[in-house]
């Protein structure tokens, strides 16, 4: 996993990267700050050395992953932008410029997984320890902290019970063909005409008629399941198969417009409707993730995804402790919204929710009631300059994977905009002198 020892004799046919680029770049200045030897003792232990090929080197992973969050890109845009981008290869360790790919994107996912949660937190942590030592975050705004919840949507449609009665159907069929399973009928033309109409009927408010396309989108679906379910009786191996998507066939036909714990996608089952309460958006599907950020510099001190949306105030003390284990730092004062009264944090802040007792309270934890809000717009960057509004990772782990990184994301962002700020003022400054 560690980058192999930089040679003190320089390449004949090639000119050093250092050499070309302008060094004091904010993303040049950012990478001599970051700690990289602590990843590579972190994530060391996560290999085999003599066993395999070698290892890709941990600073290019940790690299892409801080840029591809930093501009909200996907793993195969941050491979193709790193290649012609000299400024990020330095970022990521190289010494001269690459003319090939470093990695195929795929290896990005498989990285995720090894590393886990518990690796990204990692990444967090540096980006805080970035912050202290270029000055952009205090020490002492770490006894202030803003806490608040929002919902990190899935990539899925917008879920509808003819939509998941088609797609499970589908999904049966084509997994019968792949395994030599011969249905009576596959109803794929049946159940293609009866989506479209039922989406037809339905825009034209004629909702018998597509209600009645809707019932028959179920019949055939329940037909391909109970004729599944009659040619795999006795065959272990593919009952074995069948096993998982038979099940949330069922679910998807058991369940009713009332009910709780219901399946809204096929591929990601895990996702749960949220409804936070907005005029413009009713409903979101995804998981509910807590966002950790100073008072004072708004600085990301953690981020965690939930499942089962508990309620506000439950998640409080899990993302108080993880915002703690990640600084190293005691929060003196917590300040939340309403949606977090009857909280469950034991721990020694002192929790201060807005709008309750607040003409007995003083004039300067009144001013820091009003600052709490600041937190929205921590959301809101992470949301749109960021990944955090579309999560395009699998499965639960990669909604906590993704809800740490959007927070390295953010803090990587506002640590390049102070270094740009600070470099056109020096720079202005040299100009005023001359």
């Amino acid at each position: 996993m560690q980058a192999k020892p930089k040679s003190l004799q320089a390449e004949l046919f090639k000119t050093p990267l250092n050499k070309i680029i302008d060094t004091t770049h904010p993303l040049c200045v950012l990478g001599a700050k970051i700690k990289w030897c602590e990843f590579d003792k972190t994530f060391g232990p996560l290999y085999s050395e003599g066993k395999g090929r070698p290892a890709i080197p941990t600073r290019l992973m940790v690299g892409l992953h801080y840029l591809k969050h930093t501009y909200n890109l996907s793993d195969e845009e941050v491979v193709s932008r790193w290649l012609e981008n000299p400024y990020w290869q330095y970022f990521c360790g190289n010494d001269y410029f690459e003319h090939d790919f470093p990695i195929d994107a795929s290896s990005m996912t498989r990285w995720r997984k090894r590393v886990s949660e518990a690796g990204m937190e990692k990444l967090l942590e540096e980006t805080i320890t970035a912050g202290l030592d270029i000055g952009v975050l205090k020490k002492s705004s770490m006894n202030k902290l803003n806490v608040d919840t929002t919902v990190q949507e899935k990539a899925v449609g917008f879920p509808t019970d003819a939509k998941l009665y088609h797609r499970m159907r589908e999904k049966l069929v084509g997994l019968s063909k792949e395994h030599g399973v011969i249905l009576r009928q596959s109803y794929k033309y049946k159940s293609k005409h009866a989506y479209y109409w039922r989406g037809r009927y339905t825009s034209c408010r004629q909702m018998k008629r597509a209600n009645k396309q809707q019932r028959s989108l179920k019949t055939y679906l329940g037909r391909v399941v109970r004729d599944i379910e009659r040619k795999i009786a006795g065959n272990e191996m593919l009952h074995s198969v069948f096993s998982d998507p038979l099940s949330l066939a069922h679910r998807i036909l058991s369940q009713k417009r009332q009910d709780k714990n219901k399946l809204y996608s096929i591929h990601a089952p895990e996702v749960e409707c949220i409804a936070k309460g907005k005029a413009h958006k009713k409903y979101e599907f995804g998981c509910k993730v807590s966002v950790v950020a100073t008072s004072s510099e708004c600085f990301v001190m953690g981020m965690k995804a939930y499942h089962g949306n508990p309620y506000d105030g439950h998640t409080l003390d899990d993302a108080i402790l993880q915002a703690e284990n990640i600084t190293g730092f005691k929060a003196k004062e917590i300040y939340v919204d309403r949606g977090y009264r009857g909280h469950n944090y034991k721990g020694g802040a002192e929790v201060r929710i807005a709008g309750r007792g607040r003409k007995r309270l003083k004039a300067s934890v009144r001013k820091w009631l009003k600052r709490r809000s600041a937190i929205e717009a921590v959301i809101g960057h992470a949301k749109t300059d960021g990944r955090l509004g579309r999560n395009y990772l699998h499965g639960r782990e990669g909604d906590k994977i993704n809800a740490i990184l959007c927070g390295c994301g953010y803090n990587m962002r506002k640590l390049l905009k102070a270094l740009l700020f600070y470099l056109f003022f020096c720079r202005q400054r040299s100009l005023s002198t001359v």
